[in-house]
C-alpha cells in the first residue's frame, strides 16, 4: 500500500492555488484593467526601489515596488483601485519619481515584501542619490588629509562584517574623493582583484586595492543608484546626487566592458570646483584687460579653444558668472548641463535621434531673446553658420572649437563653411588654453636650470623681444645670468606629487584691422600667427615660460602640453 505524502500533497496543492491565482491575475490585467502583469515569483527584486514606499504602507495598501530605472519605480498591486494609482502617483510625484504600475498576485507581493527584512536602513542611502551629510564629510576628512588616507579608511572598513560594508566603502571613497579635490575615481577589475584609482589635477593615481567580491557589490551599487540595467554587460551611463549640506554634488557615471568585468569611471561634478573667479584663471593682465572689452560688448563672438580637459568649461562659466546680470537674458546650450549657474537658462541637447542637437538648442535659444548664449560646442557647418550669424545680429556668442591652437580657429571656421568675409565682423577674440598643474607651494625647491632647459627657455624670451614685448612687465630680469627654475619636491600638503592644483595657460588673436585684413585671403596658421605676433598677447609658449620663471609651473609640466621647441 502506498504512503500518503502529507507536506508532498501540500506542495502541489499550494503550487496549484498560484498557478490558477496567476493565471486569473494574468487574464484581469489584460480584459479588464488594460494594465500589463507581471510575476515575480522569479523576478529579481531591486531593493533600492523598495525606498519608494514603507513598508507599513505598502502591506496596507497591498503593493510592491520591486524595480527602479532612472526616476521610474515600477510599483505592482494586487487590485488596481483608481483612488490607490492617483494616491502613489502623488506621493512619488513629490519624491522626484514617475509610477508605472503593473498588477501581480498575492505571493508576488508577500515575495517583495520579505525583502524589505533585508533593506540597509542606512541614513548614508536615498531613492536616486546617496545622501552624505556635511557632518559625514567632515568626520571623514579628519581621517583623510591625503590620498593616501582613503586606502587605510577603506582598509579599515573592509575588515568589518556590517551589512553596510558595501554603502560605507563607497562612501568612504566619494567622500574621500570629494576632501582631496579629485575629479573622476575610476574602479577597475583586474584578474582576481580590483584597482581604485583617483584622478587629481588631471593625473590618475592608484588608491587602493580590493577583492573581486567587493568589486561585483560595488558594481551593483553604482548601476542602482544610477539608473542602470543590472544584468547588462554593455556600455552604459547615469547618474546620481550627494547632498552635501545645501548643495547637490552629481556624479556621473559610466561604465565599459572589459576583460574581466565593467570598468566603472564616476565623474565628480562638484559646483565648488569651477566657480573660479575670472581674475583667477591664470590669464595674464594684458590679455584679461581684452577679455574684459570683448565680454562688455552686445555682440560677437568668443571662441575657446583645446583639447578635452583642458578647462574650457570652466572659463566660459567664468566669463558668464563675470558678464551676468538681472537686466540681460543669457542662455546656453550644453552635452550635458555637467554645473548650474544661478539666474542663467541652461538647456541640455537630447540624443541624435531626438533632434533637439547644438544646432536646434542654438535656433531654439535664438527665439527666447537672449542677450547671450552659449554653445557647448561647434560641432557641423550649420552650427557654425547660425552661430556667426547671430554673432551679427546682435548677440554676444560664447563657445568652443577643437583646434590646436588660437591662429586654427579661422581656417577651421572657413573648412566648416562660414563665409569668410561674414567672419571678419562676427569673430572677436579667438583663444586657447591648455591646464597645468601648480607647483605646491610648500615643498617646490629652486635649482640651477638644467643647460637643456636653460636654452629652450632662453630661446623663447628671445622671441618675446623680436616681437617687442616689455619683459619688465613680465617681471623676465637677468635672463642671460645662470638661470634658475623651481622644481616639485612632494610633501604631505600636496600628496607628495610636488603639485597642488592646476592653472591655464592662455594665448589669444584679437581681429583686429591687420588681421581683417587677410581672412578674406583664407591665411594659414602660420600667416595668422605672424601677423597676430605684433598684438603684444603672449602665445601659449611664451605664457609658460613666464608662469616656469615666477615658480607657478615646472617646465615638465608646460612641456606635456604645449610644444616649447616650436618655432
Amino acid at each position: 500500500m502506498a504512503d500518503f505524502d502529507d507536506e508532498k500533497q501540500k506542495k502541489r496543492l499550494d503550487d496549484l492555488h498560484r498557478l490558477e491565482e496567476e493565471q486569473l491575475i494574468s487574464t484581469l490585467a489584460e480584459s479588464k484593467y488594460g494594465i500589463p502583469y507581471i510575476d515575480l515569483y522569479h523576478h529579481i527584486v531591486d531593493n533600492e526601489a523598495l525606498r519608494a514606499i514603507p513598508e507599513e504602507e505598502a502591506r496596507e495598501l497591498k503593493v510592491a515596488p520591486f524595480g527602479l530605472s532612472g526616476k521610474n519605480v515600477l510599483i505592482a498591486l494586487r487590485s488596481p483601485q483608481p483612488e490607490i494609482l492617483s494616491r502613489l502617483r502623488g506621493e512619488m510625484e513629490t519624491k522626484g519619481l514617475v509610477a508605472n504600475f503593473y498588477m501581480a498576485s498575492g505571493a508576488s507581493l508577500e515575495k517583495v515584501w520579505e525583502r524589505y527584512k533585508e533593506l540597509s536602513m542606512a541614513k548614508s542611502s536615498q531613492i536616486g542619490g546617496i545622501e552624505i551629510s556635511a557632518e559625514v564629510l567632515r568626520n571623514t576628512a579628519k581621517n583623510i588629509s591625503k590620498m593616501q588616507d582613503i586606502a587605510g579608511v577603506i582598509g579599515e572598513a573592509l575588515q568589518g562584517n556590517s551589512v553596510h560594508r558595501v554603502s560605507r566603502i563607497l562612501e568612504i571613497i566619494l567622500a574621500g574623493a570629494i576632501a582631496i579635490g579629485a575629479s573622476d575615481v575610476h574602479i577597475e577589475p583586474e584578474k582576481d582583484r580590483a584597482r581604485l584609482r583617483l584622478r587629481l589635477d588631471g593625473v590618475l593615481q592608484d588608491v587602493a586595492f580590493f577583492g573581486s567580491d567587493i568589486y561585483h557589490l560595488l558594481n551593483s551599487r553604482i548601476k542602482l543608484l544610477s539608473g542602470m540595467k543590472l544584468t547588462s554587460q554593455i556600455s552604459q551611463d547615469g547618474r546620481f546626487g550627494i547632498t552635501e549640506g545645501d548643495e547637490e554634488i552629481n556624479i556621473r557615471g559610466s561604465l565599459i566592458p572589459g576583460s574581466y568585468g565593467e570598468s566603472i569611471v564616476l565623474r565628480i561634478l562638484d559646483p565648488k570646483s569651477i566657480q573660479v573667479k575670472f581674475e583667477e584663471l591664470g590669464i595674464e593682465p594684458y590679455l584679461l584687460s581684452i577679455i574684459e572689452g570683448e565680454i562688455a560688448k552686445p555682440n560677437g563672438m568668443i571662441l575657446v579653444t583645446g583639447p578635452t580637459g583642458s578647462g574650457k568649461t570652466t572659463t566660459l562659466y567664468a566669463f558668464l558668472r563675470k558678464i551676468y546680470s538681472p537686466e540681460i537674458n543669457v542662455v546656453t546650450i550644453e552635452d550635458p548641463v555637467e554645473y548650474h549657474i544661478i539666474g542663467i537658462t541652461q538647456t541640455q541637447i537630447s540624443d541624435k535621434g531626438k533632434g533637439y542637437t547644438f544646432l536646434e538648442g542654438l535656433r531654439s535659444a535664438l527665439r527666447q531673446d537672449p542677450d547671450v548664449i552659449m554653445v557647448g560646442e561647434i560641432r557641423d557647418s550649420e552650427t557654425a553658420r547660425t552661430a556667426v550669424q547671430s554673432a551679427l545680429t546682435g548677440h554676444l556668442v560664447l563657445s568652443t572649437l577643437h583646434t590646436n591652437n588660437a591662429a586654427g580657429v579661422i581656417p577651421r571656421l572657413v573648412d566648416l563653411g562660414v563665409n569668410p568675409k561674414i567672419m571678419v565682423s562676427a569673430l572677436s577674440l579667438s583663444m586657447a588654453q591648455r591646464l597645468v598643474r601648480r607647483l605646491c607651494r610648500f615643498c617646490k625647491v629652486e635649482k640651477p636650470a638644467p643647460e637643456d632647459m636653460a636654452q629652450v627657455i632662453k630661446s623663447i624670451v628671445e622671441g618675446m623681444k623680436k616681437e617687442g614685448k616689455d619683459l619688465k612687465k613680465y617681471n623676465l630680469k637677468n635672463i642671460d645670468s645662470p638661470l634658475k627654475l623651481f622644481f616639485p619636491a612632494g610633501c604631505d600638503k600636496c600628496n607628495a606629487t610636488g603639485y597642488s592644483g592646476r592653472i591655464g595657460i592662455f594665448e589669444a588673436i584679437k581681429t583686429d584691422e591687420a588681421i581683417e585684413k587677410i581672412i578674406p585671403e583664407n591665411p594659414s596658421e602660420h600667416e595668422i600667427k605672424k601677423v597676430a605676433s605684433r598684438q603684444g598677447i603672449l602665445s601659449l609658449r611664451q605664457d609658460g615660460v613666464v608662469k616656469m620663471l615666477a615658480g607657478i609651473a615646472s617646465f615638465e609640466e608646460v612641456q606635456s602640453v604645449v610644444d616649447l621647441n616650436e618655432e
